[in-house]
Parts: structure tokens; sequence; C-alpha cells
């Protein structure tokens, strides 16, 4: 009963305020009872002002590092602090990991040795043996109605064929077969069976496949396409403009570089003099028309894909003015040119019809293909005075190395049989000279007595 007023007094003093420290003190308690309880109350108010103190101070050992974070956190104000603020968006900065990529919980190695159980002393023995008695007391085992001589009978059969030596020597559920394999794997296991096992090749992962800024989805398509080597139609039609422009570029230059060697040629003079005069006419086309450099391919990454975007970009070594003062240094220190470059308008007329229409056909081609591709791969159009005026910068070097080439290979016989090859053995028999003639004939076939005579005749 005193503890309970005790109790009661004190539920005054703190939820009471005011009104319950005066009826306390018009109570008429005792001085010291007074103080007691006072000190009680300031206790309780000093515990409450400085709970997260008390709390990380009464925090067990084994108390995970979550639960001191939440035990000592501040109570919600209504406002958020920056030190929260901070930690919300670091949170939000990346994308958590999906359950199946996180870390899974591994299962600790169970030891399947047989190991002897510890020795117990008779006492301790004694007192297991009545604590566990004891668990069977008040179950009303022995209250129980005793089984009839056929159900009893029933009982005693089914256990006999529990207990023989055969019986259940397989399960017969999905679950039981799954028990039993992984028993007799982990047996395996403990007996050290899978030590020397020959290990193959590694499976080759993907490192991309894994990671989690990039979306399963888009994973997935990146892979499908380049398994089966599917392209947009953008890149097919980028492949048909190249294989395009190439094939036309390359005969033009065959063509004038086959053309110039001719000319030179046909001019007369030696070999020396002919390499000259072709030489003289690169430095010519040097100087007024300078070769320009070609980057063939840019990889340009996108963001998004994995795709590549190739730009073929035609510029110059330097700019203009750069272009301009090299002009003027290479002129200055070669030799002034005394001929102009090698143009030929009798050619330029004859071939203009079909040059005129292949750039028409690839100018066709670069707009169905600018109107499908995205405006960084995209390309301008082809100018025949551009092309032209390309080729004869790269052809000009290869002419001197052209015409050396033709007059210095073997002459092949204009008359010169298709199936003419080395002389056959009975060809040393025969006469310098000798013609053989064939007739048509009806006569028996021609065998070993005919070959022997016309041999030694």
């Amino acid at each position: 009963m005193s503890r309970r007023l005790e109790e009661a007094t004190e539920e005054a003093l703190l939820t009471g305020g005011r009104a319950g420290r005066r009826a306390v003190e018009d109570a008429g308690f005792d001085q010291e009872l007074k103080e007691k309880l006072l000190d009680k109350v300031k206790t309780a108010k000093f515990q409450s002002d400085f709970a997260s103190a008390f709390a990380e101070a009464g925090m067990p050992n084994s108390a995970g590092e979550g639960t001191r974070i939440m035990a000592t956190a501040q109570p919600w104000t209504g406002e958020e602090s920056h030190s929260d603020t901070a930690l919300r968006m670091l949170d939000d900065a990346r994308k958590p990991l999906k359950p199946e990529f996180r870390g899974q919980y591994q299962i600790p190695p169970v030891d399947m040795r047989i190991r002897r159980e510890p020795k117990v002393n008779a006492g301790q023995r004694a007192a297991n043996a009545r604590e566990r008695a004891s668990t069977y007391t008040g179950l009303g085992i022995k209250d129980q109605t005793g089984l009839s001589d056929d159900e009893r009978e029933a009982m005693r059969k089914q256990f006999r064929e529990r207990f023989e030596p055969n019986a259940r020597a397989m399960p017969n559920t999905l679950s039981g077969l799954a028990a039993l394999a992984n028993e007799r794997i982990e047996n395996a296991i403990a007996r050290g069976q899978f030590k020397n096992i020959p290990r193959g090749k590694g499976v080759e992962r993907d490192a991309r496949a894994d990671n989690p800024f990039i979306d399963t989805t888009e994973y997935i398509m990146n892979k499908m396409i380049k398994r089966q080597d599917i392209v947009p139609p953008w890149i097919e039609k980028q492949q048909e403009l190249a294989k395009v422009v190439g094939t036309f570029r390359s005969r033009l230059r065959n063509d004038w570089k086959r053309h110039v060697a001719r000319m030179i040629s046909s001019r007369g003079g030696s070999l020396e003099e002919q390499v000259q005069r072709a030489e003289e006419y690169a430095r010519a086309e040097e100087i007024s028309n300078p070769r320009k450099k070609n980057i063939e391919s840019i990889s340009v990454p996108t963001n998004s894909t994995d795709d590549i975007v190739m730009v073929k970009i035609r510029q110059q070594a330097a700019g203009d003015a750069a272009a301009e003062s090299a002009a003027t240094t290479a002129a200055a220190k070669a030799p002034a040119a005394v001929v102009a470059p090698f143009r030929d308008a009798e050619w330029l007329e004859g071939e203009r019809s079909y040059m005129t229409l292949a750039i028409e056909n690839i100018n066709a081609i670069t707009r169905s293909y600018n109107l499908m591709a995205p405006d960084l791969a995209k390309k301008p159009y082809y100018s025949l005075d551009r092309e032209l005026a390309t080729c004869y910068a790269d052809v000009a070097p290869l002419v001197a190395e052209a015409i050396r080439q033709r007059a210095t290979r073997p002459v092949k016989p204009l008359f010169d049989s298709a199936g003419a090859g080395r002389a056959a053995i009975f060809d040393r028999f025969g006469k310098e000279g000798h013609t053989a003639k064939i007739y048509d004939s009806r006569a028996p076939h021609y065998g070993f007595k005919e070959m022997w005579k016309d041999l030694w005749s």
C-alpha cells in the first residue's frame, strides 16, 4: 500500500505541475519525504531533457550502429537539419542496387565429422533427468483411453515396418529427394572429395551486367543487337555511301594515272627523261594544288548507348593562313616550275558524262543518308571539281613509279596461246620447228602402235 501511494504521489508531481506540488504541500508530508519526491521530479526532468545521452550511455555493447544512431538522434522539430539534408542528397545521388545484386547471406561452413559428446558427471545427469522428466507431466498421457487391439496391432506393425533395414530407402517427395542429395553432397564435401576436381575454363562475365547505373532493359536490348549484328538504318546507309565513294575514287585515280603515264610515255625519250618529266609535273602539282590530309574516322561515344558514330572529316593540315604560308615556303625553297600541272581537256570531256552521273548518284545517297542520320554524323555533298582536284594531287606523285613499272615489266606476246605451258617429255624427241596437223577421220582410235610409229618416223 505504501509503494502504491508513493507511485501515485510521484505521478501527481510529474503530471500535475504546480497543482500537484500544492496538493503535496497541503497533504502535510514530512520534509524529508517531500525533498525525496522533489528530487525524483528533478531527476525525471533532467533525464527527459537529455534523453539521448542517457540512451547512449545505457546502450548495450551488442547494439548495432543503426540502433545507436536512432537512439541518439534528435526528435523531429518540423525542420530538416543541414546534416540530414546532405545525407539525403548523397543517398539520392546513386540508384540503390536491386535486391538480387546485393550481398547475399553466406551459409557458414558446418563440420559434418562425428564427434564424441562431452562427458557429464553424475550430478548433472541426474539434474537433467529430473528437468526433462518434468516436461512430460501434465500432458495427460496416462489419462488417455487405451487403444483397441486392432489399433494397437496396426500401430505395432507400422513401427515394425518403419524400423526395418530397408525401410524408407528412397524418399517419395521432391523435398525428400533434395534433402537426401544435399546430405550426400555435404558428407562428400566433409570427406574432401571435392578438393581435387579438375577445373575448366572460367566463364567470362560482362562487368556491365552488375552496373547499377545501366538500366536492365537497355543492357538486354544492346546485348541482343550486338549478338544478332543489327545496326541502325543510317549506319547501313553510311556503309553503302562509303563503298560507293571509295569505288568512284579508286576508278577515277586508276584511269587518270594510266592516262597520264601513257601520255608522258608517248612523247618519246629515254626512261630517265620520262621519269624526270613526270617528277616535274608532280612538283608543279604540289605547288599549285597541295594535297589535303584525310582523317578517316573519329569515334564519338554517346552517353545513353554504346553505339559509335563514325564521322569522316576532310580538312587541311592547318588553317587557310597556315596552308598559304606553307605553300609560299615550299615555292620559295623549290625551283621555279617550268611546266604547268598536267591536264587533258579531251580526256576530261570524254569522261565528264560518267563522272557527272556518278557524282549525282553519290549526292542522292548522301541526301537519303542525311535524312536519317543524327546531326553529328551528317555529311556534306560531293562536288566534281573538288574530287578532280583531289585526284590530281593524289595521283601526281605516283606517275613516275607507274612509268618505270610499265617500262621494266616483261612484254607479253600478242598472239600468245592461252594453253601454252612447259614442254612435255615427248616434245624433246621431236625436231625443232615441227608442226603437227590434226585431221578429222573415221579411222580406228589412235593407239600405242601409231604413237610408236610417229615417234620414230
